[in-house]
């Protein structure tokens, strides 16, 4: 299967940047191929620009945008890593969203009728965020993030998810805590492709 992670945080010391390494050694040790984009690695430009979007009319999107929907187009299952912040994610991740998830490639209108064009690709989400998952839905955030990000964006463009998660307080993490998500994540991955 060939695995696309979309990787969005700046720190290579942070605790997302943990999580997609051990995604990425648990899909290397199952022989799965991989490739990675690290929108801060590689300088992604997250502002929708007026020719972005009058291409994206046209049906003609800028190069680094083919280079990205490239990708997207070659991976059967894609693996967004990004904290949330603000409720929502980081900048340069909604504007990979914006620019690469384009009319025409990622979703379109059949007499009225939204479709989505990604159909057949899975995809997994990890998050981390400082909240408890309690506040999170003691406030009701965690069915607004839902809504927002797994139906507005990855459901609408026609992606199966096949899981989410939220790692939450995560910015006071213990060890045991970030002990039990790396298990977490290995079993998910593991288990991923023993179905």
């Amino acid at each position: 299967m060939k695995n696309l992670i979309i990787y969005a945080h700046p720190n290579s010391g942070s605790l997302n940047h943990f999580f997609k390494q051990t995604i990425l050694e648990t899909l290397q040790e199952s022989g799965e191929e991989i490739e990675v984009r690290d929108l801060y690695e590689i300088n992604f430009n997250p502002v929708l620009s007026l020719n972005d979007m009058n291409g994206q009319r046209m049906g003609k999107v800028a190069p680094e945008i083919q280079t990205e929907q490239d990708f997207i187009t070659w991976a059967d299952r894609i693996i967004f890593v990004y904290p949330i912040w603000w409720t929502g994610m980081p900048a340069i991740m909604k504007g990979y969203i914006d620019r690469v998830f384009s009319y025409g490639f990622a979703y379109r209108y059949d007499s009225g009728v939204q479709k989505g064009l990604l159909t057949g690709k899975k995809t997994i989400i990890v998050n981390s965020h400082g909240k408890s998952n309690a506040e999170y839905e003691a406030s009701g955030m965690d069915k607004a993030l839902a809504l927002t990000s797994d139906t507005g964006i990855f459901t609408y463009c026609g992606l199966d998810i096949q899981a989410h998660y939220y790692f939450d307080k995560a910015d006071r993490a213990s060890d045991e805590n970030i002990e039990e998500w790396k298990n977490q994540i290995q079993i998910a991955f593991a288990a991923v492709y023993e179905s």
